[in-house]
């Protein structure tokens, strides 16, 4: 079967990674997938760009410009909101042409427009769209976070400067016509994005199925190590918390700070044997300061390998964020032998079994995630269990498969793309 991915980026984002691991995985199959891309940072000869470099820079300008004006000209949510109303049309990109399939995945920031997506049908191509985040089911964002607006009509959107029908509105229903003419199989990565997406009212009747992100736990060691040379007292519990920038306010940092704080406060012999090991970019280094725990911050820190130190120096891995889809730091975290604790919103559940491979906390209760850190320090489960669970989960030759399976592996050929 030939498919064509096509996502904003082949390495940057939690979508790209996801995306080149699915394509490779799907190619070990024997089918032949290429991906095309507006930013591309890998030597792949099965990813290309799409576009030109005019193209690709006017996209996105007039697109960024658009909501630029209609958000009250806030350089704080320009990113967080996207309206796919410029892109590329890669319906007569020769791998399209003599592909099966097109499998979207974060096709924002100047990637497709909606009209683009339309194209691909008309061009007979059938549509899986991969959903990362809830972009596809809200008017504009790409978390909704406490709103619920987009279970009805989207408006006076807590991101745009209104007081009645706004961009929100007008990109919902753009979405909504377009999921009534096109035919499109959806994807969401959990099923807490599912729950969102049958909640929503564009897409309440859409096809939709959960299949997990593909993760390659093989990659990653699981045995315990001990580096005391980065300040870490070799008896001290160690908790991993990272992101890609960790005062971010999406990935909890606040909720982090707080529970630093409660477990300082009401759990003294607690905060004596926790100490936390931090990564991730700081956009203010004082935030640091806030935290009412020992802790030693590694700054940015990319690669497999990297990362898996991280978790191997570890012995628990939090996350704060109640809005994550399927959250990759406890994947890694459980695959490298660390004990998850999370809150217990988003796709956290897809990830952990509750007192069994992990602890899920209420949602918004710092005592309850304090108590979910004293039970994962005193669990003492086994660190190759953790790793197998994540292999068992996230196994990417099943995950493969239940993708060939979804996009209708019917012509059984050995055709490939040129």
């Amino acid at each position: 079967m030939n498919i064509v991915i096509v996502n904003h980026s082949d390495t940057q984002g939690g979508a790209a990674i996801v995306a080149m691991r699915l394509m490779h995985a799907m190619n070990a199959l024997g089918h032949d997938v290429r991906m095309l891309v507006v930013q591309r940072g890998s030597d792949d000869d099965r990813v290309a760009r799409m576009g030109n470099a005019f193209s690709r820079k006017w996209d996105f300008a007039v697109e960024r410009l658009g909501i630029f004006l209609c958000n009250g000209r806030r350089r704080d949510t320009l990113f967080q909101i996207d309206t796919c109303s410029h892109g590329h049309d890669v319906s007569d990109h020769p791998w399209v042409q003599q592909a099966q399939v097109v499998m979207l995945h974060w096709v924002n920031q100047g990637t497709l427009s909606l009209h683009d997506v339309e194209l691909l049908h008309r061009a007979g191509k059938r549509i899986v769209w991969v959903m990362h985040d809830m972009w596809n089911c809200t008017g504009v964002c790409h978390h909704a976070r406490e709103c619920d607006r987009y279970t009805s009509v989207c408006q006076q959107c807590p991101l745009l400067p209104s007081e009645g029908e706004d961009l929100s509105t007008t990109t919902q229903e753009r979405k909504a016509a377009l999921y009534g003419r096109v035919p499109i199989k959806f994807v969401a990565v959990s099923h807490w994005l599912e729950q969102c997406c049958r909640r929503s009212s564009l897409m309440r009747d859409c096809d939709i199925s959960v299949i997990h992100n593909a993760f390659p736990a093989d990659d990653f060691d699981s045995k315990r190590l001990h580096y005391e040379a980065i300040g870490i007292p070799r008896d001290a519990v160690v908790m991993a918390v990272g992101s890609r920038r960790l005062d971010d306010p999406a990935k909890g940092w606040d909720t982090l700070v707080a529970l630093t704080r409660h477990i300082a406060q009401y759990r003294p012999e607690q905060a004596s044997r926790l100490h936390l090991l931090l990564y991730g970019a700081v956009r203010d280094v004082q935030a640091l300061d806030s935290l009412a725990l020992r802790y030693t911050h590694l700054g940015a820190v990319h690669g497999t390998e990297s990362i898996n130190r991280v978790f191997r120096l570890s012995d628990i891995v939090l996350s704060t964020s109640p809005w994550e889809t399927l959250p990759t730091t406890l994947i890694e975290g459980m695959a490298s032998g660390a004990v998850p604790v999370a809150c217990g919103t988003g796709g956290h559940a897809d990830i952990v079994e509750h007192r069994r491979t992990g602890y899920l906390a209420a949602p918004g209760d710092l005592n309850d995630l304090a108590d979910g850190i004293e039970w994962a320090m005193n669990a003492h489960i086994d660190r190759e269990t953790l790793h197998d669970e994540v292999a068992k989960r996230f196994d990417a030759a099943t995950i493969a498969q239940q993708y060939a399976a979804l996009c209708g592996d019917q012509t059984n050929t050995s055709h490939t793309l040129k």
